[in-house]
């Protein structure tokens, strides 16, 4: 059974772990819009704290440095990775069930879409920022 999830709008955390259960209970998950979910706090702090984790390098070997993707989709694709047990069997089984999308593509255009439980960003949270912007605020150009 394959899901597809229109993400507009839903805050980063909590549908990233909504969305490694359903891939953990071993269904298929399509994310679309990816670049328009949320990420709650200061746009200061939130792109701060992600330069950091992108310039993560080991001195003695950087290839074998952690990997952030400044493109929008790979960023809430490796979020959703960080929910789950990747290193183990099942958690690598569930995380190639995963597909994320910038937009909608073609293909998804005439089915339906599931929307994530939502709740009034505006009410929870004093500040938030697309992943859209955070990534281009890390170097990302859309063309």
């Amino acid at each position: 059974m394959e899901r597809i999830i229109n993400a507009e709008g839903a805050i980063l955390g909590r549908a990233a772990s909504k969305i490694a259960k359903m891939l953990l209970n071993g269904e298929n998950v399509v994310v679309l819009n990816a670049e328009k979910m949320l990420i709650s706090g200061h746009e200061k702090n939130l792109v701060e704290n992600y330069k950091q984790r992108i310039e993560l390098k080991d001195k003695a070997n950087p290839e074998h440095s952690p990997y952030w993707s400044r493109k929008p989709d790979l960023f809430v694709k490796r979020v959703i990775r960080g929910m789950l047990p990747y290193k183990k069997a099942k958690g690598k089984k569930a995380y190639k069930l995963l597909k994320v999308y910038i937009g909608i593509p073609e293909s998804y255009k005439n089915k339906k879409f599931e929307e994530i439980e939502k709740k009034d960003v505006k009410k929870m949270f004093e500040k938030t920022i697309s992943v859209k912007e955070l990534s281009e605020k890390l170097g990302y150009r859309s063309d």
